[in-house]
């Protein structure tokens, strides 16, 4: 700061207008400060005169390839780090008399080289959510992007017998975070299939991404709407509209009724909306689940209860035969 203190004959504001006369937005912009930049450049050419502004114009000019770079928003910090390590390393290139005419198109050169190697921007993946393992910093604005979807989902069709039992899987085709991830629950009734938050009320008793009713009566007919949140932040919903078919059971008689209160028969089963955990069988029974990740899973499990059954048998008349 010593240099840019000292009393410069060319007024600050003069020297702000040069330094963003240049595309403003490139990331050179973004990830160094204006102090730092006239700084290298008064080491570079002298803190007055004509080959200051000449400095200041091939530093701009070095880095105008960089202006509509899109990055991973992850590797923000990283490509930082990047940067900062530049200026320190052109402040010890100046103050070895070096050239800014070789200097600058070097140093573009390298911060080129760095961000072919950070990790690429995730495509968005449609048709809804907030997706943020695809969210970009974009150096043209020096702002970070992510996906301008939908927070609604398109609605999912269910029909199921009024007797059985419906079930729903909260889940959206891009990664979601690891930690922090929260599902609630809603229903709209009287058979309306919509999206509109203002229909829905909360069903308090269903958490988690996996829910179930059981059995299905022609009141529970609606729209079901999951909302998944990470930190208290929405994500996505994903709604299911539930159609009951079949017809109603036949009427108890009189007779009947009173027969079941003298026998005292136990009551049918209770109407239930519960979250539920899927066995083995249904995991396997869903669409997606044998991915050829998961059938070498399953194929190395096998084998490995084989080999361990195997063993055991061995040992077994090992011992045995070694006994007698």
């Amino acid at each position: 700061m010593a240099l840019l203190a000292q009393g410069s004959t060319v007024p600050s504001a003069l020297v702000a207008l040069m330094v963003f006369r240049g595309p403003t937005w490139a990331c050179l912009f973004c990830f160094t400060s204006y102090e730092d930049r006239v700084r290298i450049c008064q080491i570079f050419a002298g803190v007055e005169g004509p080959e200051l502004e000449k400095c200041q114009k091939a530093f701009i000019t070095a880095f105008r390839g960089l202006l509509d770079i899109e990055i991973n928003d992850h590797e923000r910090n990283h490509l930082h780090d990047a940067f900062t390590q530049m200026t320190h390393t052109l402040q010890e290139m100046a103050m070895a008399q070096g050239s800014f005419k070789v200097a600058f198109p070097n140093a573009a050169k390298k911060m080129q080289e760095v961000i072919k190697k950070l990790k690429e921007v995730e495509a968005c993946i449609p048709p809804c959510g907030v997706q943020e393992a695809s969210r970009s910093f974009r150096c043209r604005g020096c702002y970070s992007h992510v996906c301008e979807l939908s927070l609604d989902c398109p609605v999912q069709d269910l029909t199921v017998t009024r007797g059985q039992q419906a079930k729903f899987s909260c889940s959206v085709n891009f990664s979601l975070p690891q930690e922090e991830i929260t599902y609630s629950w809603k229903f709209a009734g009287g058979g309306v299939r919509t999206q509109d938050q203002s229909y829905f009320r909360d069903i308090l008793q269903a958490r988690g991404n996996l829910v179930r009713i059981r059995p299905v009566q022609l009141k529970h007919r609606g729209t079901y709407c999951c909302e998944i949140s990470h930190d208290q932040f929405p994500v996505a919903r994903v709604y299911f509209f539930l159609n009951v078919t079949g017809a109603p059971p036949r009427g108890e008689t009189k007779l009947q009724v009173s027969f079941r209160k003298v026998l005292d028969w136990a009551p049918r089963e209770a109407e239930m909306i519960e979250s539920w955990s899927p066995s083995l069988g249904e995991l396997l029974a869903s669409s997606g689940a044998l991915t050829p990740s998961n059938q070498c899973l399953l194929a190395a499990a096998a084998a490995l209860a084989s080999a361990s059954a195997t063993l055991v048998v061995w040992m077994f008349f090992r011992w045995y035969f070694k006994g007698n």
